[in-house]
């Protein structure tokens, strides 16, 4: 099929975001200028930069994780692994601001070192991250996007031990979630490897 994308597709839903999968999600946790402390998750994320290190997530609307990056300029990424996605799920709620998710979801919270945000203790891995900018991208007739992204620069990495292998990162225990679309969810249960061609062993065959 083809559609004209913003026209009717005739489908029960858009698959506009099943289409992008899977997308990796960010659990943000962020503190606001009263104190009060917020987990949310957002499938709009990704790492968007090597050096500096820089990662962005998309708020669809004004969220209570926008404002408090707005009021402190500071956030964490927690990672999601298979074993936290119901965790993950449950704080995902429309909580009034000012009420945590981590009491809500029964998570515990851990803070981060070099900023002023909470993250999740037992996540796999956690970034600590001070806001570069805030932006509304712009559509072909100049308007602005319902969504805000949120760029930060990585300040702090944490890993959980048990992840490394050798020196490196082991998937297979990390076991990452990604969202697919709808209500699906993957993880890296049919983990494989694949690497890089080189142009000059391809000359050379």
């Amino acid at each position: 099929m083809f559609y004209k994308a913003g026209e009717p597709h005739g489908l029960p839903h858009d698959p506009f975001k099943a289409l992008v999968a899977p997308r990796p999600i960010g659990w943000i946790g962020t503190r606001g200028s009263d104190g009060s402390v917020n987990l949310a998750p957002y499938s709009y994320f990704n790492a968007v930069s090597a050096k500096p290190p820089m990662v962005m997530f998309s708020s669809f609307g004004r969220k209570d994780t926008l404002r408090n990056c707005e009021e402190t300029g500071v956030f964490t990424a927690s990672l999601v692994s298979r074993d936290l996605t119901e965790a993950m799920n449950r704080t995902a709620v429309d909580a009034p601001y000012g009420e945590s998710e981590f009491v809500y979801a029964g998570l515990e919270m851990a803070e981060a070192e070099l900023v002023d945000a909470p993250y999740v203790a037992k996540a796999w891995a956690a970034l600590e991250c001070r806001v570069t900018e805030i932006m509304r991208p712009r559509g072909l007739d100049g308007e602005a996007a319902s969504n805000w992204l949120v760029f930060g620069q990585v300040l702090g990495v944490r890993i959980r031990d048990d992840v490394l292998k050798d020196g490196m990162v082991d998937m297979s225990v990390a076991n990452p979630v990604g969202r697919l679309g709808y209500m699906d969810y993957t993880d890296s249960a049919d983990l494989f490897q694949m690497f890089r061609p080189r142009w000059a062993d391809a000359e050379k065959s």
